[in-house]
């Protein structure tokens, strides 16, 4: 079952067909506990014969969106990379071998961009790039409720300048795409499913990569935990849980490129660069 937002209104893909949502709200639904039970209650019939992708919005209500950095080895790797010149990478080594994960806010709920959005590079930046993510819905008592494809858009030189400037390359107008709707599953993903990058210009390739959720070394209900410790989300949250593909250091995104990200079982996340 897969939960859609579009200009019309919240819709469910099940068993084949598309069924509209009655009135209730996202923020409704995550604050109030049996995510999965409290949708197919509201469901109301059938919508349109086939889901249109231009109508799509990103799936979030007024939830914030926080993300999880250095989780997969790949990751470690490349931000100790970036920021060797800094004397910062020792950081990244020991956030990965750390007890308490890196958890950072990410973005509000009305800066997050849909399926078809377009993503933006910062004007001060000279190295960014994409990094696609699974990404957490979890309700308001810190369940995890449903899955979703995000891409955490990242200054690679900013941040790599100085590990404290983190937050101005993570966190700009267009640096945060989820979509296109929220699986709703409360049990974990097999270790098996993939997370597929590829990016095009001019209709070329100019990088693809793929991993598995197997290479993450933390689990999302540890990442769930310490981000839940001392903080209250009434209306539930969405958690980017990292990267594990990272382009080479040769490669910039540019204007015009286009993004696809996708994950077994929930589809492809497709957003061009502004």
């Amino acid at each position: 079952m897969i939960l859609y937002r579009t200009m019309d209104g919240w819709v469910v893909e099940a068993d084949g067909r598309l069924h509209a949502i009655d009135g209730r709200s996202l923020d409704e639904l995550l604050a109030e506990g049996d995510f999965d039970a409290k949708i197919r209650q509201a469901l109301r019939g059938t919508a349109a014969e086939k889901l249109d992708e231009a109508k799509l919005l990103a799936p979030v209500g007024s939830q914030e969106v926080w993300a999880a950095g250095v989780t997969y080895l790949r990751s470690r790797v490349a931000r100790m990379e970036e920021s060797k010149e800094a004397g910062g990478g020792n950081f990244y080594d020991r956030v990965y071998a750390a007890e308490r994960p890196e958890l950072f806010y990410k973005a509000q709920a009305h800066k997050v961009v849909g399926y078809g959005g377009a993503v933006a590079l910062r004007a001060d930046a000279k190295w960014t790039v994409p990094e696609p993510e699974l990404v957490l819905v979890i309700d308001a008592r810190g369940k995890i409720v449903g899955y979703t494809i995000g891409n955490d858009m990242s200054s690679r030189d900013i941040e790599g300048e100085n590990p404290l400037y983190l937050p101005q390359a993570k966190i700009y107008d267009g640096s945060c795409a989820m979509g296109p709707g929220i699986l709703v599953r409360s049990e974990p993903l097999a270790t098996e499913t993939r997370i597929t990058l590829a990016i095009t210009r001019a209709g070329a390739e100019q990088f693809a990569g793929e991993t598995t959720l197997q290479q993450m070394k933390r689990r999302p209900d540890e990442l769930v935990e310490w981000l839940y410790r001392d903080q209250t989300f009434r209306a539930g949250c969405f958690l980017f849980t990292g990267t594990g593909i990272v382009p080479p250091e040769s490669f910039t995104l540019e204007r015009g490129d286009l993004i696809r990200i996708g994950i077994d079982g929930i589809g492809m996340l497709a957003n061009p660069v502004a």
